[in-house]
Order: C-alpha cells, then structure tokens, then sequence
C-alpha cells in the first residue's frame, strides 16, 4: 500500500486548514509562476497526477480543456474534489500515481504539483507519463525543492533567541527517504538531486522546456507576511517538458 497520510483523520484536519486548502491557487505561492509554465489548455485533454482537491482540474476547465482526470489515492482528498466539481468533463480516479496505467497517448497534457517527492520511483512514474502523452504533449510539474528536501529535518538553523539564521543542507548527494515532520506527523518523502529529475526526464524522452526556483508572489506576500522567509532559500522546483516526436 503507498503512503496515504491525508486519510488520516487529523492530519487531513490540519491539512484542510493550510491556506491554499482554504483559498486555492490564489493562496498557493507558488501558483503564478506554475500557471505560466502550463501550455495552452484549451481542446486539450489534461491528466492531473495527485489531484488533492481538485483545483488543478477545475482551473483546466475554466481554460476550455476538452476533458480532465484527477488522480489522487486519498479517498478524503477526492470527496472534497467532487463536492466541489459540478462538471461532467472532470472525472477523479482513486488510485496512486505509480500505478497509473493509461492507454498510448490518451493525454495531451499532464501535470503534478506537489505529488512526486512521495513518490519513490520517479523514473517509472516519468515512463509511465511518457506512455500517455501524445507526442509534442506537455509534462508540467512542482516538488519540494531538493534544498528542502535533503534534510529531514526541513527547518531552518536558529540562534539562541529563536531566530532563523539560515537554511542547513546536508547530505544533498545520499537520494533516498527521509522521514519528515509535517503537519505534526511523521511523512515519508523522497530526496532527489537536481541531476535525477532532469536526467529521468530526459530518459524518458522529454525534452525540458522550463526551469524554476519561484519565489512567492509579492501579492501572497502581502497577504501572508509568515511567508517572507521563503524568499531566502527555494522551496519548490518547477519542471516543464515536451514529449519528443
């Protein structure tokens, strides 16, 4: 069974409190620079890889997508996504992302935010997107930046007054699980360089397209000043590929 932490009653409780659970995309600081990454929508056929609440899907429509399929292996996640979908050109799958098996080329456009650093074989889940995008199609995705990641610890080095003084990163090149603490709970992630992302892109043949390291928006600043620290250090990474002809 992969991990499926979001059906756990209270951290899915803790979850459905985090900003961007509340106000969507707009509350995501990472959003605008990952909407301008997205090729155009319209006509397309988009698969939505760790759907969560399905905002991802509903913001594929509002661009005009032909159709959108959600994926996601919460059952809690996917209950909020359908009560909030009143469309019969959106569908959610309960399954996880490394079993996916889609037929050739269903796809035109795939994309994942924040999915892939529970995911263990990153490689696989690339093939497996491969298989199901039509070729010239568009593979878009965030993570947890491989800074964030390395450490399990994921939290800033602080003086004796409780002050953050910087980001420690260490043991960057040892790829593999950590166990993470978020939301109060113990979380299972998967650490990757840099250099693994876009080399099991690259294998898979996808061409990358785009590359990037966002900071929040001055507009999520302003709205949510807690944030102003993640203009020190990246937080996410942010992928944009094409599958070669």
């Amino acid at each position: 069974m992969k991990q499926n932490k979001y059906d756990d009653p209270q951290f899915f409780a803790n979850y459905s409190l985090m900003p961007r659970s509340v106000d969507g995309l707009n509350a995501a600081g990472e959003w605008h620079t990952f909407r301008d990454m997205l090729p155009t929508l319209q006509d397309k056929k988009v698969l939505d890889l760790g759907c969560g609440f399905g905002w991802h899907c509903l913001y594929a429509r509002e661009q005009q997508a032909r159709a959108v399929v959600g994926v996601d292996l919460s059952e809690n996640m996917l209950a909020r996504a359908r009560k909030s979908t009143d469309d019969p050109a959106i569908e959610y799958h309960q399954l996880a992302i490394e079993d996916i098996n889609f037929t050739a080329e269903e796809f035109d456009v795939v994309i994942s935010s924040l999915a892939f650093h529970y995911v263990e074989n990153f490689a696989q889940v690339c093939q497996k997107v491969g298989h199901s995008l039509q070729p010239g199609g568009s593979f878009v995705f965030s993570v947890e930046h491989p800074v964030f990641t390395a450490m399990a610890t994921q939290d800033w080095y602080y003086d004796e007054n409780g002050k953050r003084l910087h980001w420690p990163v260490d043991g960057y090149q040892q790829q593999g699980q950590r166990i993470a603490r978020f939301l109060d709970h113990d979380v299972v992630k998967y650490h990757r360089t840099i250099e693994s992302y876009l080399n099991d892109l690259i294998d898979s043949g996808f061409r990358i397209t785009r590359i990037s390291e966002p900071q929040p928006s001055q507009e999520v600043l302003d709205k949510h000043p807690e944030m102003q620290d993640e203009t020190r250090r990246p937080i996410f990474l942010m992928i944009a590929a094409v599958k070669d002809k």
